[in-house]
């Protein structure tokens, strides 16, 4: 009766455990809220956001209210009276005036530029929520690559210290020699060196985490065992390269940054262009005192009519202003096509680590069986004497190094499928919830 209830609490434990595990959507909605780089890119939008009401502003009517109040004191000397008389006045004047641009070519231009600044805001935070989906996976699987690493370090170090046990009593017993003591005690001393170096491995990948989401992770769901990985779809690369050449968002950055600079020659070429106003104010100004010798007064002055101004001579500034935008706009020019050649090769790379990962999985998950397969051979050669202690240890390391490589070939593999879809523009959150639903909850 013991067993059976044993077993029933060893499940519940485990499962109590795999239901703290935090896993990879946990991770990015931690990091959504405390990564430093997305909260940048966060506040960088809101900023952009501002831009076209600043851009506007230029195309409205401006008011303003403005005036005075003086007091003077005047001293006045009389040939006919004797004496210094002192005359005091009060003035008071107040303004309204309005200006509403209607002839501006360079202030349309810098409102045109404005609404382009908010493209071009809205594609770098998009592409820096794609950056932090990215960001979060790699750290993700670079910790659970870190942990499969010491827990293999740690199992070959048991395997090896069982074979090291074994290698002691057939030496005491006379059917081996010390040269197998001590090249099982040589492996185990180099294991637990290499179980140090995982250790801190593991820290630093923690650590690395830790730096994204704020906060300790904790436990992380891992993935279970025997996982089939998909294939790209579509499944030809030209497809994503052509995805990656157009809907990149460094790619849609970079092409509203030309438009821009388009923009900017013809807001420096308006340098030479007229520009027409309708202007209108009112207001009041009254004198009394000495300052109006008719005694208190005041005047009511309403004016309205079109301002026009015609740029003559500025020293050539227009004229090199616009040779210097022109030559922003060749830059802006290149800059758009590095960064499409850039996105698709970034998408080809990604292309060919999906696929090439999907092969080395296959390819090692055979491998692994095979490795087992030889370790198990070795060791019952070894007990029957056709084998030395050497070759259980090398296969004994070469199943260990086997099942590491595969595990860190299924990190890489899904890593890069989530590179693939950012080159080409794609990436989403459902995206990283299809990848967590491979982890074990």
């Amino acid at each position: 009766m013991r067993n059976p209830i044993l077993a029933t609490l060893l499940a519940s434990a485990f499962l109590s455990l795999n239901a703290n595990a935090t896993d990879l959507l946990q991770i990015y909605k931690d990091a959504l809220a405390n990564d430093a780089q997305y909260a940048s890119a966060r506040a960088s939008l809101i900023a952009g956001r501002e831009k076209p009401v600043q851009g506007r502003a230029a195309l409205l009517p401006g008011i303003a209210l403005k005036g005075s109040n003086t007091k003077s004191s005047t001293d006045v000397e009389n040939d006919v009276l004797p004496g210094t008389r002192t005359g005091k006045g009060v003035t008071n004047t107040w303004t309204l005036g309005l200006s509403q641009p209607l002839f501006n070519w360079g202030n349309w231009q810098q409102y045109e530029q404005s609404k382009l600044s908010l493209l071009v805001s809205e594609a770098q935070f998009e592409q820096a929520r794609q950056d932090l989906i990215v960001r979060v996976a790699q750290a993700y699987f670079d910790v659970l690559a870190a942990q499969d690493t010491l827990e293999t370090l740690r199992a070959q170090k048991s395997a090896i210290s069982e074979q090291l046990a074994s290698a002691k009593r057939n030496f005491e017993v006379g059917t081996s020699t010390i040269t197998d003591t001590h090249e099982a005690q040589a492996r185990y001393d180099l294991v637990t060196a290499q179980e140090f170096a995982g250790q801190s491995d593991l820290q630093v990948k923690r650590a690395a985490l830790q730096q994204i989401i704020a906060k300790e992770a904790g436990d992380l769901a891992s993935l279970q065992p025997g996982v089939k990985l998909s294939s790209p779809q579509p499944a030809q690369v030209d497809d994503w390269v052509s995805s990656a050449e157009k809907q990149n968002f460094g790619v849609v950055a970079s092409q509203v940054a030309v438009e821009i600079a388009k923009r900017d020659i013809e807001k420096n070429r308006a340098g030479h262009y007229p520009t027409v106003d309708l202007v209108a104010s009112t207001g009041r100004t009254s004198n009394s005192g000495a300052t109006n010798p008719n005694g208190a007064g005041v005047i009511k002055p309403t004016t309205i009519g079109v301002q026009w101004n015609i740029p003559i001579f500025s020293g050539f500034s227009v004229d090199s202003r616009v040779k210097e935008s022109i030559a922003l706009e060749d830059k802006a020019r290149n800059d758009y096509e590095n960064a499409r050649r850039t996105a698709a090769q970034g998408a080809r790379q990604a292309f060919v680590g999906v696929n090439s990962g999907l092969a080395q999985v296959k390819a090692y998950e055979a491998a692994e069986i095979s490795s087992q397969s030889a370790l198990d051979s070795n060791k019952l050669g070894y007990q029957v004497g056709v084998r030395i202690n050497i070759d259980v240890l090398n296969a004994q390391q070469q199943l260990y190094t086997t099942r590491q490589t595969l595990a860190k070939a299924r990190y890489d593999t899904i890593l890069n499928g989530l590179r693939l879809k950012s080159a080409a523009g794609t990436l989403k959150e459902d995206d990283l919830a299809e990848v967590n639903a491979l982890l074990q909850h």
